[in-house]
C-alpha cells in the first residue's frame, strides 16, 4: 500500500508518497516540499494569520490531489512547533480534516510532542547510515524549534526539543537587512540559552557523528560545497567540515536578503530566515567540538518527513 506523509512545520510543508519495500525501507514516488510560512507571526500573536492558513490550504489541496493520484491508502500529517502554540488552531485542523478525508476518512493533522517530533526526525535520519558511526546526535533545526536526539540504530537514548528556530529567531531577534552586530548578539543570547536546557538533557558529548536535517543544514551544505544550484542526491548524506561550514554562517550573516536569494541553492522563501539558523548552528558547531571533539556535519535528505511514512507503512 502507499502511503502519503506530510510534514506541516512552522516554515514549510512538505509530501513524501512512498512504497514499502520487501526489506523495510521505503521507495519513492513523490516528495514535494513547499514555503508556506503556517508561523507568521505566531511568536508575537498567539494565533495563526488568515493569509499563512490560506496559504496552507492551497498547498495541502495540491498534495491531498497528488495522493488521489498516485493511489494512496495511508495517510499521515503532522503538525509540529507553530500548531502546538496558535490559539486559533482549531481553524487549522477543521481544514485538514477536511481535505485529508477525501483520501483516508477520519484522518486529520496531529500536533505531536517535541519528543515524538524527534524521535521520528532521527528514525528518518540515521536509517541509511553505517552502525558503526554511532551513537548520532541528530539536529532536525526547523522555522519554531530545533530538536535534539541522541541514539544509535536500536533507537533513541535522549531528545529534547528546544523553543529555538529560524523563524522565531528573526521574528524576534533579527529586525534588520542585514542583521546588526546588537541583533545578532542578542539572537545568540537567546540560543545559548535555550540550548543550554537542552544540552542538559541531551549528552552531546557522548555522539561520534552529527547529523543535521531539514532546509537549513541542507542549504548550508548546498552552499559549503559551492553547488550552483541546488542537488539533494549531492547533498543526501554528505559531509562538511565545521571550518567550511562555520564560513558560509558567517557569510551569511553578512549578506542582505538579496544577496542571499541570489545564491544558487538558496530557496526563495529562506532567504530572510536564514541568518537565525545560520546563528543556531554556529552555536551547536561550537558546542559539538567542544564536547564531542567532532570537526564535520552529516546532512541528510530524509528526516521527520520518512519517519512518518515509516510509521505507517
Amino acid at each position: 500500500m502507499r502511503v502519503g506523509a506530510v510534514d506541516c512545520g512552522t516554515n514549510s510543508i512538505r509530501l513524501l508518497i512512498a512504497e514499502p519495500s520487501a526489506d523495510g525501507r521505503l521507495r519513492d514516488v513523490h516528495r514535494e516540499m513547499r514555503i508556506v510560512r503556517l508561523g507568521q507571526g505566531v511568536d508575537a500573536t498567539g494565533e495563526f494569520a488568515p493569509e499563512a492558513l490560506a496559504r496552507t490550504e492551497s498547498a495541502l489541496s495540491d498534495y491531498v490531489d497528488l495522493m488521489r493520484e498516485h493511489g494512496v491508502g495511508g495517510v499521515r500529517m503532522v503538525a509540529t512547533s507553530a500548531a502546538r502554540d496558535a490559539g486559533n488552531r482549531d481553524e487549522f485542523f477543521a481544514m485538514t480534516a477536511r481535505l485529508l478525508g477525501s483520501v483516508a476518512p477520519g484522518a486529520v493533522a496531529e500536533v505531536i510532542t517535541g519528543t515524538e517530533e524527534a524521535q521520528l526526525s532521527f528514525r528518518g535520519a540515521v536509517g541509511e547510515l553505517d552502525a558503526g558511526a554511532a551513537p548520532f546526535v541528530v539536529v532536525d533545526l526547523g522555522g519554531g524549534s530545533t530538536e535534539l536526539v541522541l541514539g544509535t540504530d536500536a533507537g533513541v537514548t535522549a531528545a529534547f526539543s528546544a523553543d529555538i528556530g529560524c523563524v522565531r529567531i528573526k521574528e524576534r531577534c533579527l529586525h534588520s537587512d542585514p542583521p546588526t552586530a546588537a541583533e545578532i548578539d542578542a539572537a545568540r543570547a537567546v540560543v545559548r540559552e535555550r540550548l543550554a536546557e537542552a544540552l542538559s538533557v541531551v549528552e552531546v558529548g557522548a555522539a561520534h557523528t552529527w547529523v543535521g536535517v531539514a532546509g537549513t543544514f541542507t542549504t548550508l551544505a548546498a552552499l559549503a560545497h559551492r553547488l550552483p544550484v541546488y542537488d539533494p542526491a549531492a547533498i543526501h548524506l554528505s559531509r562538511t567540515g565545521f571550518s567550511d561550514l562555520l564560513a558560509v554562517c558567517a557569510d551569511l550573516l553578512e549578506m542582505t536578503a538579496e544577496q542571499r536569494l541570489a545564491l544558487g541553492p538558496m530557496h526563495e522563501g529562506r532567504a530572510d530566515v536564514i541568518p537565525g539558523g545560520a546563528i543556531i548552528v554556529q552555536e551547536l558547531t561550537r558546542v559539538l567540538a567542544e564536547r564531542a571533539g567532532l570537526g564535520e556535519l552529516v546532512v541528510s535528505e530524509h528526516d521527520i518527513l520518512d519517519g512518518i511514512a515509516l510509521s505507517i507503512a
